[in-house]
């Protein structure tokens, strides 16, 4: 095989999991006494679905008090609760069964707690070998951190993997860690851009 492992990020690459990240902090800024969040507001959209929990918490809660609160309150939401809310991309898990004994596949997600719990929920947990979230490294994406450890994990070499995202902060950290970026429904730059999952078995 050309590459040794193919790594994942979650959100909007393997999910379309707008509404319930927007679901999560909205529940958030109701807990902490704020107005709903503008969903027209582009750039806080982006934010919320592409950097990790406590970097979004503190996009929106400036003073470290509130900040501090604002945590808090995040840890008392039951992402289960959300679960319905996240819609699997079309072909992901055609394209899993077709991956999976060929290549090493791996995660590499900004999502802090509810990896495991979303990847058991959609039956997904016994393809991936290695799940890496922002609650398990010092620095999140866009940091190389949670890709290296994925390289580490398969014993490989950057250009053994590649990695596929759909956000900025996705191929910023595939660029420091030298792997090859994907983009999903995307114009990112990178190798390639993957307008339905199953393309990718033609680049390996």
């Amino acid at each position: 095989m050309r590459y040794k492992a193919v790594i994942y990020d979650c959100d909007g690459v393997m999910f379309d999991s707008f509404e319930a990240n927007l679901s999560f902090y909205q529940r958030i800024m109701e807990m902490m006494g704020h107005e709903p969040l503008d969903r027209q507001n582009e750039e806080q959209m982006r934010i919320l679905h592409t950097y990790a929990n406590r970097e979004v918490l503190a996009h929106l809660f400036p003073d470290r008090d509130e900040w501090e609160r604002a945590v808090e309150c995040a840890g008392h939401i039951d992402y289960r609760e959300l679960v319905p809310l996240l819609v699997m991309e079309e072909g992901f898990r055609e394209t899993l069964d077709a991956l999976k004994g060929r290549v090493g596949l791996g995660v590499c997600t900004n999502r802090s707690t509810s990896m495991d719990m979303v990847l058991a929920s959609f039956g997904l947990t016994g393809y991936f070998s290695c799940v890496m979230t922002a609650a398990r490294v010092v620095n999140p994406k866009p940091h190389p951190e949670p890709l290296l450890k994925v390289l580490d994990h398969f014993g490989i070499a950057p250009h053994d993997a590649l990695f596929v995202g759909d956000s900025e902060v996705d191929c910023r950290a595939a660029a420091a860690a030298q792997v090859p970026f994907v983009g999903y429904k995307a114009d990112l730059g990178g190798l390639a851009r993957l307008e339905r999952h199953g393309d990718i078995l033609g680049m390996l």
